[in-house]
């Protein structure tokens, strides 16, 4: 599934609602950042889970199953919610459980929209830094600051015209989980940062690509990108140039001029590191 050009503009409510709904999720997080009437514990992936992103889900959950009853959901925490109108809702309530475990103040709440098109809505929302970044398709996206986010006051959304791939502003993100040969790549050419919010950074101009690698992204990560990138003039795709939420769940956002050239820079390489050849001796 890829961004639809073709496919018409989706309703401008749903946006605004999908907004809305994000906001209320941040204010939820940030109250439980700072509190500690919570616990962390372990999936049987191995990643964290705390009993804030269950509340945030259930928050969001129960504001789509009042406002869109017969839309389908997929949350991270708590599955697939079979819907009988053929869209769906993405649903990350909390991304990047570990850093808000660790009061780190980088997480997002992350919201995705699907219809019979595709992607049709993506919300990206950093209530700590009070910027939330929202697309529609055939709407644009939007930079939404503040603790009250409303399209009213957004400003258009804007990836950088950079035409170089030498010196790039690269954000790179779980770079413990790269391959040698990746990361020597890219240090090579572009200018490698920490990620401190990959896709706000990208649309607000800070960043002109960003790539993640290493352990592969769950598909409640990665939805919200495609409407978001393209509506803002950039380009995303996994590292082997395939459409992200189709596939090896790895990511390489551009402002679109770059992408062919970071394809042909990456092409052929590894993209998770080999764990088996560390040596816990050392």
């Amino acid at each position: 599934m890829d961004y639809a050009f073709d496919a018409p503009p989706v309703d401008r409510e749903l946006l605004d609602f999908a907004v809305r709904l994000a906001g209320r999720a941040g204010q939820m997080s940030v109250q439980g950042f700072f509190s500690d009437g919570w616990h962390s514990r372990l999936k049987e992936d191995g990643t964290e889970v705390t009993e804030m992103d269950m509340a945030v889900e259930d928050l969001i959950r129960d504001a789509l199953s009042r406002r869109v009853p017969d839309d389908g959901i997929f949350g991270e925490e708590g599955g697939s919610t079979i819907g009988v109108s053929g869209r769906r809702w993405i649903i990350d309530p909390i991304n990047g459980t570990t850093y808000f475990t660790h009061r780190v103040p980088l997480f997002s709440n992350d919201l995705a929209y699907e219809d019979e098109y595709g992607p049709a809505v993506g919300v990206i929302n950093m209530p700590l830094s009070q910027q939330m970044i929202a697309a529609g398709r055939g709407l644009g996206c939007w930079v939404l600051p503040g603790p009250d986010p409303d399209l009213r006051w957004g400003r258009r959304a804007q990836v950088t015209e950079r035409t170089s791939l030498g010196g790039a502003r690269t954000l790179m993100h779980n770079p413990a989980g790269w391959p040698e040969e990746l990361l020597c790549a890219l240090h090579r050419r572009v200018l490698l940062m920490p990620s401190t919010g990959m896709i706000v950074a990208l649309m607000t101009g800070r960043a002109d690509a960003g790539v993640i690698a290493g352990p592969p992204m769950g598909y409640e990560d990665v939805a919200p990108m495609p409407v978001i990138v393209t509506e803002a003039g950039g380009r995303v795709t996994d590292l082997n140039g395939v459409s992200v939420l189709e596939g090896n769940m790895s990511v390489l956002v551009t402002n679109g001029q770059l992408h062919k050239d970071f394809l042909q820079l990456v092409k052929g390489l590894p993209h998770t590191r080999d764990y088996r050849a560390l040596d816990d001796g050392e």
